[in-house]
């Protein structure tokens, strides 16, 4: 299942996509805390007109140059990695278009576990719809969609927590949108990483599918 990408695109992160993913935010103006992965900061969830935009920044990866990758499936979303402009690290920014989250024929794609056989923590039967794929650096993506949920796992290396999955709530804000988990090593040592799983409940995708008609 896993598919390399072939299709990729030079680029650096535009700053107007930055500042578009630091003005617009969700809440009342209090926050709740998210748990902590080591190497990874400035984790954030928001909305951008419509898209879902997930991003990040790995402290101890480095990268010249960016790139932008399609996600196989996902016609109308991607994947950019470029060199951090407040840091040294690397950011990466998941763009996932509110169109592929409610396009009901990606709900039929072969389920899957985590990358390695591990049921995904928090979801009866262990297993959704999934497409798999690697890029440089990242071995092993996967982006989940279910009726009521859509996830991403991204791998990260050191976790330092052994074979152990920790489970914990996710906020925007002051607004609990999902659970994020860490993933330790497997049996064999390797997919360790984040698996982020968002709330797609029908009160959240009626809510959603309003902001996606302004923009349609």
């Amino acid at each position: 299942m896993m598919k390399i990408f072939s299709n990729t695109k030079a680029l650096v992160l535009s700053v107007a996509l930055t500042a578009g993913v630091l003005s617009t935010s969700c809440g009342d103006g209090t926050s709740s805390s998210n748990i902590q992965v080591p190497g990874v900061n400035n984790m954030s969830v928001t909305l951008v007109q419509d898209n879902v935009l997930i991003s990040m920044v790995f402290q101890n990866l480095q990268l010249d140059g960016g790139l932008r990758y399609n996600i196989p499936k996902y016609p109308n979303s991607y994947l950019e990695i470029s060199p951090d402009l407040q840091s040294a690290g690397t950011l990466m920014a998941i763009s996932v278009s509110l169109k592929d989250v409610f396009n009901t024929s990606l709900q039929t794609l072969d389920p899957a576990t985590l990358p390695g056989g591990r049921s995904l923590p928090g979801v009866a039967g262990g297993r959704l719809p999934a497409v798999a794929f690697s890029i440089e650096k990242f071995k092993n993506m996967s982006f989940y969609l279910g009726p009521k949920l859509f996830g991403v796992f991204i791998p990260v290396k050191s976790l330092g927590i052994g074979n152990s999955i920790i489970t914990a709530r996710y906020y925007t804000g002051s607004n609990r949108i999902g659970n994020i988990s860490l993933v330790g090593e497997d049996a064999n040592g390797e997919n360790a990483g984040i698996l982020l799983m968002l709330d797609m409940s029908s009160s959240v995708q009626s809510q959603l599918k309003s902001v996606a008609k302004k923009y349609n």
